[in-house]
């Protein structure tokens, strides 16, 4: 019965969807996404409307609003009788659980029997169904499925227990009428199911298929087959660029990046010796500068005397020897000085070098990654691709882990809250039928509300205590206000039936 009612409601909602688009989405549906007789149906009749000077458009929509109106309607019967067969059959095992249980051989047979009378109930309330199927039948030649359920035999129900063989032919005509009765639903459903996937975007589809076909052949006249080495010019040029691509962007960068990686102690050794030729020219210029000062000051200079302080003294005598240069070049320190100066030039140009180096090795991995970098975004948007499409072909369901499956787990939860509501409202007005068939519904939610949480609730160890709420909510005995604090309840403290933590 679950499973009638989905089908009942998916194709339902579609229908519905449909009535509440504007006159041209319906008009284009009618005419483009009924499949090609369907088209040519269409257009023929807006071509007679557009000659008889009739509102074509006009006709069309209201041949449309009626199309799809009786399907509306038809399937809104079958769902309401549907729910209250369902409710009735609940309502009947409810009561009579625990005598089920105690003492079967007793309960059993008049279950039997008041089943029985709800498939009557059943039958008399979608009759006009069948009704409205035979005038349609008369009309365009279709064949109406008849629905007659089976009675039960005569038997003694008026003994206090049945024989086996009565319990047993009994339960089988049960099990005859709900065969019966899918039968008729899939014939009824199927007259008014909703257009498949490829009637829907059959144009689209042809259009694909025609440019595929115009592909082939085009590809046929530059293949081998036909004479022609273009294919296999262009798979050598496209396989020659895929491995240039691929070399210059992935292999060579991500080898550059390894070699950076993994032969960092020998760059490190090579390092080491640079640093120790600088040191070397810095000694030596720190031993001149040192016995500079001592000669020229005639004092005994510490080891750790600055370069700097030294240096400052070697300046000012190199100023002083420049008063006279010619005679100091000759026998003064002005020679030795210009020796120091360049002893410092050399240090400093080493120096230099060494940083500069430093700072092209510390470059090179940034180097080898900026050269990968097209190869970089180019996977990244294949996979962001492939993320998409996994997730609106798995994540979209309301069984799924992602926020568009945790929205639609939550919209159940309004959908069985403002039916439980109207339940209640239709209760106290005093409508029986309308309050069974709201009951039928909801049970319907919560069996969708059932398969939608039992994998995700099991994986986190809160199924024992949703599934105990959901079956509390299907009670009828159980106070509208009571249940009402349970659905609340749900929403905040499940993980399952919380908002999505991230917004993307």
């Amino acid at each position: 019965m679950f499973l009638n009612l989905h089908n009942i409601q998916k194709n339902l909602q579609f229908w519905q969807s449909r009535a509440e688009g504007s006159n041209s989405q319906t008009v284009y549906f009618m005419i483009f996404e009924r499949g090609p007789q369907a088209f040519l149906n269409g257009t023929a009749q807006l071509l007679k409307d557009c000659l008889s000077e009739r509102s074509a458009i006009e006709q069309l929509c209201q041949y449309a609003s009626a199309h799809i109106f009786e399907r509306i309607v038809v399937l809104t019967t079958l769902r309401c009788s549907l729910a209250t067969f369902l409710a009735q059959v609940y309502m009947e095992v409810e009561k009579r659980g625990e005598e089920l249980v105690k003492e079967p051989e007793k309960s059993l047979p008049s279950l039997l029997v008041t089943v029985n009378g709800f498939f009557s109930q059943l039958e008399a309330s979608i009759g006009h169904i069948h009704a409205m199927r035979q005038i349609k039948s008369s009309v365009d030649g279709t064949y109406a499925f008849p629905l007659l359920f089976e009675k039960l035999p005569e038997v003694n129900q008026e003994e206090s227990q049945w024989t086996d063989c009565e319990i047993r032919d009994s339960t089988n005509l049960i099990y005859q009428n709900l065969h019966k009765l899918d039968e008729y639903l899939s014939h009824v459903v199927a007259k008014h199911q909703k257009p498949s996937k490829i009637t829907l975007h059959w144009i689209r589809y042809t259009c694909g298929a025609i440019g595929l076909s115009v592909c082939s052949i085009w590809l046929l006249k530059h293949s081998s087959l036909m004479g022609s080495p273009d294919l296999e010019n262009w798979f050598h040029e496209a396989k020659y660029s895929t491995r240039s691509f691929f070399n210059d962007h992935v292999e060579q960068p991500l080898l550059s990046i390894r070699d950076e990686l993994f032969e960092t102690f020998r760059k490190r050794h090579k390092g080491m010796m640079d640093i120790e030729e600088v040191q070397l020219t810095s000694n030596s210029l720190h031993r001149m500068l040192l016995a500079f000062s001592e000669q020229t000051k005639g004092q005994k200079f510490p080891e750790n005397a600055s370069d700097q302080e030294m240096l400052e003294i070697v300046m000012a005598r190199y100023e002083k020897e420049l008063i006279n240069p010619i005679q100091n070049l000759l026998s003064g320190e002005l020679a030795r000085g210009l020796l120091i100066q360049v002893q410092k030039l050399k240090l400093d140009i080493e120096t230099a070098m060494l940083e500069l180096e430093q700072i092209l090795r510390a470059n090179e991995i940034n180097f080898a990654i900026l050269a990968a970098l097209p190869a970089f975004f180019l996977s990244f948007v294949v996979l962001m691709l492939i993320r998409a499409w996994f997730k609106q072909n798995q994540g979209s369901r309301a069984e799924g882990r992602g926020r568009v499956a945790r929205r639609q787990r939550r919209l159940i939860i309004v959908e069985v809250e403002k039916r439980i509501m109207q339940y209640q409202i239709y209760v106290d007005q005093g409508l029986e039928k309308d309050a069974q068939s709201m009951l039928g519904l909801v049970l319907y939610s919560l069996d969708c509300l059932f398969h939608a949480v039992e994998g995700h609730a099991t994986a986190t160890g809160e199924w024992q205590c949703l599934k105990q709420d959901i079956i509390n909510l299907a009670k009828p005995s159980l106070q509208t206000e009571y249940k009402l604090r349970i659905t609340s309840r749900m929403v905040r403290m499940y993980d399952c039936l919380l908002p999505s933590p991230t917004r993307q």
